[in-house]
């Protein structure tokens, strides 16, 4: 059964952890206000202990606690008054005062809510809801430092024991006719309660430190420690110091409240400078008029922002609060890219607004930071439960009221309404870069170089939004445009419609219909896939690149770390298309035709040849009239050998060798080239080793880095064929 008590004090909702602590009303024991007395009577050993060690794991959250009670108090003090239950006065001003006092070691809360009568201060805070407190010690009382207890969401005003010794309650219910109660437990289980002096209606709570948390009763670390967790809660929040010299400014006399308490009048003369007219002449030139000020008692200024962005309709929104929004919740320099606003009130009530931050891959952290809200109070950062994996790359803010607030993080994940939050979020990332695409797709192009980890990542961990996002991936071709899957896959455009005779008539292109070929597609077992070529480095493969360009082909560039697992969920999701790097294979519309025995002395020789010099008998030639008659070797790589190196470059850490999987290669000699004409012409020549060592180095470079000791070789290579040129 959950007590209604800890409902109105911790303003939360409670699931599944309850310890019923009941006041035991002995013969002895007393009713009347002025000296009540009692025991909190547990089922097992002394409960604030548990409180102190183990319930929560940041012991700075009891202000979060103990400040939300207020706000709870507050708002429901204002519904009574809607109501016509109750009427605030005509100065009311909701606010909640947390008071340091260094010297006596007490930290206090002060709020102007609804207070409370001695019957619900016995109820609400002499009885303490839990469920099986039993097994929870057992299971806890050695796991002090353990992360996994439920270290976020539960006790409420309990949470002050975590740091006091002593905790006093001084409360004054708005009812007609209600007597202030006091309140006072020092942490074990005895506490007393009887008639107070309380004056305001509210409830003033003050905690007596224990030796270890005196650093709570700093100035500065309240104020840290408030806007951490209190930046957004929808009550004003002021810090005050106990005893503090009264501080001043100054303002304009025009600008004076009703509230300001005035030390002194200051008058301003009006300000002059001389000035050298065209002619020679001076004269005086005022440059600041006459001011009235006041020097006023300085105003106090809430921590909090009670009406937080998100909190709005996106229309009501500008660009520049969404900006200077991002640059105080993350405290970063750079403008994001774009933003989500999210704003949903059915099924559930979730706010919040998502950026895409602009990030430098070589310096920055890709990780990102989205702070989770429930009614404006913040929870925690990153709950992966909630926030989808990839999401974690964005920054941003999430509000959702309807979140079950005092779970653990492993109950979390069982969830299933939770997960419906996180599937919700997806969706929206989903729907509002697919819109960006269709509608705006300069500006999403232009963010694109940035925003691709975090969709790639984000295909790789979900597969819904990978299968929403999979028309609208762009990628950068050699030619620095960008374009869709399906642009890439349509085909191209057949010039025969176009086709004219020599006098520039167009004319009807005659097609020719291969009986063979069409005899035998049906038993055809090749592979009909339509290939997507990519470069991984446009410098090295620059040579690749060009014969590309100069056959009117094209690649995209895939160049981040994340892109060799991309494109192979692409091809497992996807049956229609594969990728191959630009140099796995020498693809037909590079070379000229040529029959098998056209080109097969050729073929023979320069295989044994090159296998000679080199010293390698199990070396793949392949001999091919490229059209770049100036291109005299290239080096192909298959793509399944290539990636398995790059997969075992990945756990290279672990003492695998990625060479222990060759990556058949392939040396391509071009039968055109003068230079590969000329060593078959002259194998036996005297320098014809040298030539072969120095074009299979020539095709490594193009293809990826010479070896040190190859590398050294090839420059004295070099240094000796310059000799010999210059003889």
């Amino acid at each position: 059964m959950i007590s209604a008590g800890l409902r109105y004090f911790c303003g939360k909702k409670i699931h599944e952890f309850a310890i019923i602590i009941t006041i035991l009303k002995n013969e002895g024991d007393v009713y009347n206000m002025s000296n009540k007395r009692g025991s909190l009577s547990i089922t097992s050993e002394n409960i604030f202990p548990v409180i102190k060690k183990w319930l929560y794991s940041d012991h700075d959250i009891f202000y979060r606690e103990l400040i939300s009670n207020g706000c709870d108090a507050i708002t429901k003090l204002k519904k009574l008054d809607m109501m016509g239950e109750y009427e605030l006065p005509a100065d009311y001003k909701a606010k909640i005062q947390v008071e340091v006092d260094p010297e006596n070691k007490t930290l206090t809360f002060i709020d102007n809510g609804l207070g409370m009568t001695e019957e619900e201060v016995d109820e609400y805070i002499n009885q303490i809801a839990f469920s099986g407190a039993t097994d929870f010690i057992e299971k806890y009382k050695d796991k002090a430092n353990d992360d996994q207890i439920i270290g976020h969401f539960g006790l409420g005003f309990y949470s002050a024991f975590m740091v006091a010794d002593e905790v006093t309650i001084d409360t004054l219910s708005y009812k007609e006719g209600a007597k202030p109660v006091h309140w006072d437990c020092d942490g074990g289980t005895e506490y007393e309660m009887s008639e107070g002096d309380k004056a305001e209606v509210g409830t003033k709570i003050t905690l007596f430190l224990n030796e270890d948390c005196l650093e709570f009763a700093n100035e500065y670390r309240a104020r840290e420690v408030i806007e951490k967790y209190c930046s957004f809660m929808p009550t004003e929040i002021y810090l005050s110091k106990a005893n503090a010299p009264e501080e001043y400014e100054t303002i304009d006399a025009a600008d004076l409240l009703d509230t300001d308490k005035v030390v002194e009048d200051i008058h301003e003369d009006a300000k002059y400078e001389e000035k050298e007219n065209e002619d020679g002449t001076k004269e005086q030139v005022e440059v600041s008029p006459a001011k009235d000020k006041k020097k006023i008692v300085k105003r106090p200024r809430p921590l909090n922002d009670t009406n937080p962005l998100w909190a709005k309709t996106p229309s009501e929104c500008t660009d520049d609060e969404y900006k200077e929004f991002y640059r105080k919740v993350f405290n970063d320099y750079k403008e994001p890219l774009f933003w989500i606003h999210l704003n949903m009130d059915y099924p559930f009530n979730l706010k919040g607004i998502l950026y895409f931050p602009k990030i430098n891959t070589e310096y920055d952290s890709i990780e990102g930071t989205i702070k989770l809200y429930n009614n404006q109070v913040f929870i925690a950062d990153n709950i992966k439960e909630v926030i989808p994996e990839f999401l974690m790359l964005l920054k941003g803010v999430i509000d959702c009221p309807d979140l079950p607030l005092n779970v653990s993080r492993s109950a979390l994940q069982n969830d299933g309404f939770v997960n419906k939050i996180s599937e919700y979020i997806t969706k929206k990332v989903a729907d509002k870069l697919i819109g960006m695409c269709k509608t705006d797709k300069e500006s999403y192009e232009k963010y694109w170089d940035d925003i691709s980890p975090f969709i790639k990542f984000g295909c790789l961990k979900d597969v819904k939004f990978c299968d929403k996002m999979n028309d609208y991936i762009l990628f950068k071709d050699i030619d620095d445009k960008y374009v869709t899957l399906p642009e890439l896959l349509a085909p191209v455009k057949d010039d025969s419609e176009n086709a004219t005779d020599e006098d520039g008539n167009k004319v009807d292109a005659e097609v020719v219909e291969d009986a063979d070929n069409k005899e035998n597609d049906e038993n055809d077992d090749t592979d009909k896939r339509k290939t997507v070529y990519y470069v991984t480095d446009m410098q090295q493969q620059s040579q690749y690149i060009n014969l590309f360009k100069e056959q009117g082909m094209n690649a995209v560039v895939l160049d981040h770390a994340i892109d060799s697992s991309f494109i192979t969920q692409l091809e497992q999701r996807n049956q229609d298309y594969k990728f191959l790097r630009i140099d796995a294979d020498i693809t037909d519309t590079l070379v000229e035709e040529t029959s098998e025995e056209e080109l097969k002395d050729e073929q023979d020789a320069l295989s044994e040849l090159f296998k000679k010099a080199l010293n390698k008998d199990n070396l793949k030639v392949s001999v091919q009239k490229l059209k770049n008659k100036d291109v005299s070797s290239m080096l192909t790589v298959s793509e399944e050998g290539r990636r398995m190196q790059d997969m075992m470059r990945m756990y290279s850490m672990m003492g695998m060798d990625p060479g222990m999987f060759g990556g058949d290669e392939t040396l391509v000699l071009n039968a055109d080239n003068e230079l590969v004409k000329y060593m078959f012409e002259h194998a036996d020549g005297e320098n014809v080793e040298m030539f072969a060592q120095q074009l299979y180095d020539l095709a490594v470079l193009a293809n990826q880095p010479l070896a040190p000791e190859a590398m050294t070789a090839f420059v004295n290579r070099s240094n000796k064929i310059m000799m010999h040129l210059a003889k």
